[in-house]
């Protein structure tokens, strides 16, 4: 029987991709540290900190699906990059090797973007958009917290691009 997190969960604020981050994904970790059990805490840590193809063997349904979709969409942007440098993909290939039509589809939009903050910008929309699917049907349980966490890390990723000083990046590349 799944564990129910409603006073934790209704305490946070709605997420939108394309609203500002409310706080940070260490804040997240200290409201969550006294209220779920230790062990749930510890996946949760390793999920938003780790590497997403390490979590492909996870006994949580939604992790597994979570890290699915993120190698098949990495494998995708494997495949555009190596058939553009014209070397072989395999050996840079992820197991499990799913190929699929739809992310094959945004894999390329988002290589085919002329500016490269726009194709990383439609890369996180899809993978907001699977997480957005995959926490359907969670309201108050630990997948929710999951997916929360994960969307919070997404937001904290374009909050620093945001704060980024341009002018000076720009000066160092020139």
């Amino acid at each position: 029987m799944p564990a129910y997190y409603t006073y934790l969960i209704s305490s946070l604020p709605l997420l939108n991709f394309s609203a500002k981050l409310p706080f940070s994904l260490e804040d997240f970790f200290t409201k969550c540290k006294n209220l779920i059990p230790e062990k749930e805490f510890e996946i949760l840590r390793r999920v938003c900190e780790q590497d997403i193809c390490s979590l492909a063997t996870q006994s949580i349904d939604s992790l597994k699906q979570w890290a699915n979709f993120e190698i098949a969409l990495r494998n995708e942007l494997v495949r555009a990059r190596a058939g553009r440098k014209k070397i072989d993909p395999l050996k840079f290939l992820r197991l499990p090797d799913s190929p699929q039509a739809e992310i094959n589809h945004l894999a390329m939009a988002a290589y085919r973007s002329i500016s490269i903050l726009e194709g990383e910008k439609i890369l996180d929309q899809a993978r907001w958009n699977f997480l957005e699917a995959l926490s359907l049907g969670h309201y108050f349980d630990f997948d929710h917290l999951l997916v929360y966490g994960l969307k919070l890390k997404i937001l904290e990723r374009w909050d620093e691009i945001q704060k980024a000083d341009k002018e000076h990046l720009l000066n160092a590349v020139v």
